[in-house]
């Protein structure tokens, strides 16, 4: 019972980590438990330091930092993260539109397509727009929707309303954890119809996740991993995973 307490809290901290706010009768209908254990999973949590709880719910307890310094709040792996985007960065062509999700590994993308020429760049995510915006041989186009602190990004179906009718050349798509059960999964809720409408409008999609990712799952499904066109992660991915990618036709690309 334990074991399922603290992987409930942890789940907790990740959708934290992306809204930077939760209520307690949503965190119960999403996770099927009383208000009750809700309550004392957040207590336990800020007695831990991670979060701060208000009134009817908690927020992230270094959220209002992040947002003043633009920083993110997922900062696991960035050695791997800055192998993919470099290798990312080398598979976008002058000329071409791209879609940028928002992320650290997209962020690494970014970081990667200063000085580039006659690029376009959608994305919602701010703080690669802040980045690339006054690089003069980049064009930046940035959705609308509900803005989420802690990812610095814009989300829900205003952010996929903005999508509609737009085609472009390659998506590079991030996600929290990777499964051949369970496809491509998110901590959030109000990303999926945002995802689902960056793919509908990309050529190519190249889902961008480091090896660590492979074989977890976070907590809203997207789809099945027949929804991408290519992984594209880090040289450290286990060998079975190889294995398992390529005896389900799912083709990957190693930074």
């Amino acid at each position: 019972m334990e074991l399922l307490a603290n992987q409930r809290r942890d789940q907790i901290i990740k959708l934290l980590q992306e809204d930077g706010a939760a209520k307690v009768n949503k965190l119960a209908k999403l996770f099927r438990v009383s208000e009750v254990t809700i309550r004392q999973d957040l207590e336990k949590l800020e007695a831990d330091g991670l979060l701060i709880r208000e009134h009817g719910g908690a927020y992230l307890k270094t959220v209002e930092d992040q947002v003043r310094n633009l920083t993110l709040a997922n900062t696991d792996n960035m050695d791997l993260k800055a192998i993919i985007g470099k290798k990312a960065a080398s598979l976008i062509e002058n000329g071409e539109t791209i879609i940028l999700d928002s992320g650290s590994t997209t962020t690494e993308i970014a970081k990667n397509l200063k000085g580039r020429k006659n690029l376009t760049i959608i994305t919602n995510a701010l703080n690669i727009g802040l980045m690339l915006g006054p690089e003069p041989g980049i064009e930046v186009m940035i959705t609308g929707g509900e803005f989420k602190a802690p990812t610095l990004s814009l989300t829900g179906q205003k952010a996929a309303d903005f999508l509609e009718d737009i085609h472009v050349d390659k998506l590079f798509l991030a996600t929290a954890g990777i499964s051949l059960k369970s496809g491509l999964t998110y901590p959030s809720i109000s990303d999926l119809v945002v995802k689902k409408a960056m793919i509908d409008a990309a050529e190519i999609v190249y889902l961008v996740a480091d090896s660590t990712k492979i074989g977890k799952s976070s907590l809203a499904s997207l789809g099945a991993l027949s929804l991408i066109n290519y992984l594209l992660t880090d040289p450290f991915i286990k060998e079975e995973d190889k294995q398992i990618f390529l005896s389900h036709e799912i083709e990957f690309i190693i930074a």
